[in-house]
């Protein structure tokens, strides 16, 4: 079967697959084995990926399929085919959505926690909620008469509304009227006095409708209504093309063009009156391809993520405290133990404080030149950020590469990188075109035995509580200099350099890629022992895909662990038999990327930050590193081979949307996290340290 014809019945676009994974989110939130808070943060996962979703890739779609543009019609038909599948999944989605909140809901008042609406309350508690109002509130409720409204779409789509029917017996038709509810304010809940044991929250919403009267006092009006909406937009940056615009201008510019995003998807509450509703859509620019759905009473169902625990830890996962490796430990230099043999963290089991402690001592250590890092995203109250200006302040030589594209926080890297300037920092913002996605650092040293750390995550403090994710630090000489080239690359990034040991995209990563998958085909038809391991965010490159299935084809064997889009169907004859493909959606987001090739018996091992998607092969920079250090290759085995047994949290991944749990009848209970945790714990006798705030 040629090339063409295998991806022709085998491959699940890269959309229909994110949506598969997501779904699979949501298949966490209604799994009565799971904790009962945790089913609550999967659902506000799930509603917060979707919306990203909305915004990012419906919204491309939605522009490619109203293009007027000659000479793509197949790209529209297949654009429009797309969006009609996806607003279809969307629509039974949300039904199995609401089904399992309410099943959340009844089980949280199983557990004496009740989350009340405006007509539950007692006396005590609506005497409560009035002084609450009155306080905390009223200052930030702005109403407007809908009459007045002149372009509703120019709102940020972070909010939630309020449509609100206000009626009279003195008038024959209800007025309307329009309040953004203020949670980045106040809140999205408020905890009511405990009573008897029982607990109780209230939705901002609904304290809202409660004290409509007192908002509208003296007008006249006998009766309220208040019906929630949302709606998401395009949040491609509309960018400034004069080149005469510095990149942090044009970045600046672009985050504020986002507001002015067509709105893509409406959300509302089914219960609204319909000429309510006709008014509301007119001032939204709504099209045939935007997706318009009924729903229940409350949107943003992302601000779970904040709903009061109460108390309850024992309705949530135990929690696992990072471990502090005994070998980073002992009070020595972070340089000397690296110089003594390469070294791992794998986060958030391992602290990352120990990164955090080589900036650290890089800063003051005289030995020490220059560091060299790229930042992706960054923390609110950085560590990594004081440890970098510290070294500036101490007249190291301190580069910075921050990628302004990163999405969603554009704003709060331009912020760092103007306070990272003003300490003396030398900031680059990369090249148009070519977002920076490595994960690198790189510490010079006058004896010239520099160190570097390659992750396959941010060095980011809050992301590495909660991202799996592994770094290796190593004084290995050739690694350690490719490293030092990859920031003079970016600097210079068209110009010919060739990596010794890095696999680096755009240049060469691809074609070295498949020169060792190339080597395990030839290698299986020779007799000899021939297989892939890979754990990946997601496979959705055409190329990659297609040389996967000649491997499999060749009688290679391959297990993928993919958390989140997936283009290939497993288990397909001729095609991918020898292909199975897991995903663990758990505790902690699985983020590392690790790539594992049986070489003959040489076992060739990777890590890196580049998944195999068209952008992170040839739109952006991106760094694979191998791993030499025996010790550190078995770890990232066991990495692969607990996800591959998961039969917990570890769902089949078949291409559909259909992803069951990975259990056999009889098999012992296991799970990943969990054992890879219990497993870091036993070779450490290190106490656990606190979590890095």
């Amino acid at each position: 079967m040629s090339s063409k014809n295998l991806l022709k019945n085998a491959y699940v676009e890269r959309d229909l697959s994110w949506m598969y994974f997501n779904h699979r989110i949501l298949q966490e939130a209604a799994r009565d084995n799971v904790p009962l808070l945790e089913r609550i943060n999967f659902l506000s996962i799930y509603s917060n990926n979707l919306d990203e979703f909305f915004r990012v890739r419906m919204a491309s779609l939605s522009r490619i399929a109203e293009c007027n543009t000659p000479g793509i019609k197949d790209e529209q038909v297949k654009a429009k085919h797309l969006v009609k599948e996806i607003s279809a999944l969307n629509k039974q989605y949300v039904q199995e959505y609401e089904q399992t909140t309410i099943d959340v809901i009844s089980k949280l008042r199983d557990e004496n926690i009740f989350i009340l609406n405006e007509t539950e309350l007692d006396e005590d508690q609506k005497s409560f909620v009035e002084n609450y109002y009155r306080q905390k509130i009223s200052g930030f409720i702005s109403p407007i008469w809908l009459p007045m409204v002149k372009q509703l779409h120019n709102e940020p789509d972070d909010n939630i509304f309020m449509a609100l029917e206000l009626k009279s017996d003195k008038k024959k038709y209800p007025d309307y009227a329009l309040v953004k509810l203020p949670v980045a304010d106040c809140g999205r809940f408020i905890q009511l006095p405990d009573k008897d044991g029982k607990s109780y929250i209230m939705y901002i919403d609904d304290v809202l409708r409660y004290c409509l009267p007192m908002v509208f006092t003296g007008m006249g009006f006998d009766s309220f209504a208040a019906y929630a909406f949302k709606f998401t937009k395009d949040a491609e940056m509309e960018m400034d093309n004069d080149l005469r615009t510095g990149i942090l201008q044009k970045i600046s510019k672009g985050v504020k063009s986002r507001k002015k995003g067509d709105a893509l998807r409406i959300i509302y509450d089914k219960q609204m009156p319909k000429q309510l509703f006709k008014k509301l859509i007119a001032k939204l620019n709504v099209d045939e391809l935007d997706t318009v759905l009924a729903s229940g009473r409350y949107h943003n169902h992302r601000d779970l993520m904040t709903l009061p625990d109460c108390g309850r830890n024992d309705l949530k996962y135990p929690k696992w405290e990072p471990i502090v490796k005994k070998e980073l430990a002992s009070g020595e230099s972070m340089i000397k133990s690296i110089h003594e043999q390469d070294r791992f963290i794998h986060v958030p089991y391992h602290s990352f404080d120990h990164y955090i402690r080589l900036l650290q001592e890089a800063a003051i250590n005289k030995q020490v030149t220059s560091i060299h890092t790229t930042l992706y995203r960054l923390a609110k109250h950085s560590k990594v950020v004081k440890a970098l200006m510290c070294a500036a302040n101490n007249g190291k030589n301190v580069t910075v590469v921050i990628e302004l594209l990163a999405r969603f926080d554009e704003s709060s890297n331009i912020d760092w990188s103007k306070k990272m300037q003003e300490a003396g920092i030398n900031v680059i913002f990369g090249v148009e075109g070519l977002k920076i996605h490595s994960k690198i650092t790189h510490i010079g040293l006058k004896n010239g035995k520099d160190i570097a750390c390659i992750s396959t995550g941010n060095f980011h403090e809050g992301n590495a509580k909660v991202y799996t994710d592994y770094m290796l630090m190593t004084s290995a000489k050739q690694i350690v200099e490719d490293v030092a080239e990859v920031f003079s690359f970016i600097q210079k990034p068209y110009m010919l350099t060739h990596f010794k040991e890095l696999l680096l995209s755009p240049n060469e990563m691809q074609r070295k890629f498949i020169k060792l998958i190339n080597d395990e085909i030839k290698n299986s038809k020779a007799g000899k022992q021939a297989y892939i391991k890979i754990k990946i965010n997601h496979i959705t490159d055409t190329v990659m895909v297609n040389k996967l299935y000649e491997a499999s084809n060749a009688g290679v064997k391959i297990d993928l662990l993919v958390r989140g889009n997936c283009s290939i169907v497993p288990g397909i004859e001729g095609v991918s038999e020898n292909i199975r493909i897991h995903g663990i959606i758990d505790k902690y987001l699985e983020h590392a990327r690790i790539f594992i090739f049986a070489a003959d018996g040489k076992n060739k091992t990777f890590i890196g930050s580049a998944d195999w998607m068209p952008r992170n092969l040839y739109n952006r920079i991106e760094v694979v590193t191998p791993v030499y250090n025996e010790a550190i290759k078995q770890d990232l085995w066991k990495v692969v081979e607990y996800g591959m047994k998961d039969n917990v949290q570890g769902r089949v991944v078949t291409g559909n949307k259909e992803n069951p749990i990975y259990y056999e009848e009889g098999q012992i209970p296991f799970r990943s996290q969990e054992e890879l945790y219990k497993h870091y714990k036993k070779c450490n006798e290190t106490p656990v340290s606190p979590v890095t705030e």
